[in-house]
């Protein structure tokens, strides 16, 4: 018997465990392991038979050594050999055949879901599953639109759907409103503001933001998929405002509609107000922190664009002294011909330091486009989150207390109702009436409440998967920084041979430093 070796079975078994491998879990889920073998194409009375070989049982997860062999047996039932688990004892775990199992590539996506329907309390996506969601571009139409009043227009491309709309700063507008109607209690970013009269770097800056914040919407696990989200980035007709309110006028929220709503209070672990007052002062402390690095980044590029402006400035003074047009007569100079020799390294080196200031020109580019601009998707995150936070104390908690002080003002009514004796007879009765359809009201509320308690934990447990977007800023700006000091010290090398060229040719000794 060549006996069983998880280790040394083939390459391909190990990729379809890592594929299909539970989060913090060495199992495979049941339905996940029935959707492999599907895909052998292999008859059900046969996978029957492999089921019943391995004795896989209905409600159990699949351990690894099962799944390698039932890939084995699938692969000998399509060889139209033995399959059984005497015939596997016979082989080396390394000569285990290859089933032939097609397209795979769906079965990890299957596994995550899974996993997310069947623990519904655990977010269950790491950063980089969040940025594979999609990816959206935003950029200016070249020209404006409008006879009289002119509009700026955007064009909108996103990568799951491969489509390009054309959008205005309204219709944004328009989707915002829809979202926050929809989803209530879920982290939505806000927009960049209106302004009459912008600038071109105001219209970029908005341009950059508002790409911001579709990328942060089509990475959201439950807004980027919703029919909302999906007509903004893919339907392109006339008068599109109108039309997409019209389309979503009557749609309820999201409590209304989640099969998750009424068993919302079982998804609230009893900790959950106090564990969600502590999130928010970390979270309220995060973003404070990033707040103030983000201004001193943004003092870092604006530094950066003065010593740009001030080494270019330089280089202007060094040109016009090597363009200096009065004569250096002998009377002045003597035997000296430093002065003609300046002259000539100062026109020299005039392009180095334009040279150096367009590195630190660039710097600025490279620093919007990377380190700074992921350090405000991080802050768009963590003010969204703030904005939850807010609408929940203002919203669902009041709404509640609002319910109880009916509730509580309808009971004392009764009461006196009651003590005034039998002629007050109709009116307990309407009370009575009334008490009741707002005891549903409250019931109703209370279920709200836990599914805004429910939607508010996972919206904490999105903003931590987000947390990578500060080690990228991070990892953005350290390599920017390294980049901009590489460059320029190449640059001030540069020099470095010019001047002492001209210094040995003198036979100059450079000036000892009067410290």
């Amino acid at each position: 018997m060549a006996g069983f070796n998880p280790n040394a079975v083939p390459s391909f078994y190990r990729e379809v465990y890592q594929q299909t491998c539970q989060r913090g879990s060495s199992k495979v889920d049941k339905d996940v392991f029935v959707k492999v073998l599907m895909k052998s194409s292999l008859p059900k009375q046969t996978l029957t038979a492999i089921y019943e070989c391995l004795n896989v049982r209905k409600d159990d997860d699949i351990s690894r050594e099962k799944l390698y062999k039932a890939l084995a047996l699938a692969a000998l039932a399509q060889q139209g050999k033995t399959y059984n688990l005497e015939a596997l004892d016979a082989i080396n775990s390394s000569d285990y055949p290859k089933p032939s199992l097609g397209d795979l590539s769906d079965l990890k996506l299957l596994n995550l879901r899974l996993q997310r329907e069947k623990t519904p309390t655990l977010l269950n996506y790491t950063y980089r599953e969040l940025e594979d969601l999609n990816d959206v571009t935003v950029e200016i139409v070249p020209e404006k639109k409008g006879l009289f009043l002119k509009h700026v227009e955007y064009t909108v491309y996103n990568e799951r759907t491969k489509s390009t709309v054309c959008r205005r700063y309204s219709d944004f507008c328009t989707l915002h409103e829809i979202l926050l109607q929809r989803f209530p209690y879920r982290a939505i970013p806000r927009l960049p503001p209106k302004k009459l009269a912008a600038t071109r770097e105001f219209l970029e800056a908005r341009c950059r933001a508002l790409r911001r914040y579709l990328v942060l919407i089509c990475r959201h696990p439950v807004l980027h998929d919703s029919e909302i989200v999906m007509y903004f980035l893919t339907v392109g007709v006339s008068d599109f405002q109108n039309k997409m309110k019209e389309k979503f006028r009557n749609l309820p929220d999201e409590f209304v509609t989640s099969p998750l709503a009424g068993k919302s209070k079982e998804l609230v672990p009893i900790d959950t107000q106090t564990s969600f007052n502590e999130s928010k002062e970390l979270l309220r402390n995060v973003l404070g922190s990033v707040a103030k690095l983000r201004e001193i980044t943004e003092n870092i590029i604006t530094r950066s664009g003065a010593d740009a402006r001030e080494w270019q400035q330089f280089g202007s003074e060094l040109s016009n002294l090597a363009n200096e047009s009065h004569a250096s007569s002998a009377w002045a100079c003597g035997n000296s011909q430093t002065w003609n020799q300046l002259k000539s390294v100062f026109r020299t080196l005039t392009g180095y330091f334009n040279e150096i200031a367009d590195i630190g020109i660039n710097q600025i580019q490279g620093a919007e486009e990377g380190s700074f601009q992921t350090f405000n998707v991080f802050m768009d995150v963590l003010i969204s989150y703030k904005d939850l936070c807010d609408r929940l104390e203002k919203g669902v908690v009041k709404d509640h207390q609002s319910a109880l002080q009916k509730m509580s003002s309808m009971k004392k009514r009764q009461i006196s109702a009651q003590a005034k004796g039998h002629e007050a007879g109709s009116t307990v009765d309407q009370l009575e009436s009334r008490i009741i359809e707002q005891e549903s009201e409250i019931s109703n509320m209370e279920f709200r409440n836990y599914f805004s308690l429910h939607c508010a934990h996972m919206e904490t447990q999105l903003i931590h998967a987000n947390m990578e977007l500060f080690a990228v800023s991070l990892q953005e700006l350290i390599n920017q920084q390294i980049k901009n000091h590489k460059e320029k010290l190449t640059a001030w090398e540069k020099m470095i041979p010019i001047v002492d060229n001209m210094i040995s040719q003198n036979n100059l000794s450079p000036p000892t430093s009067p410290h």
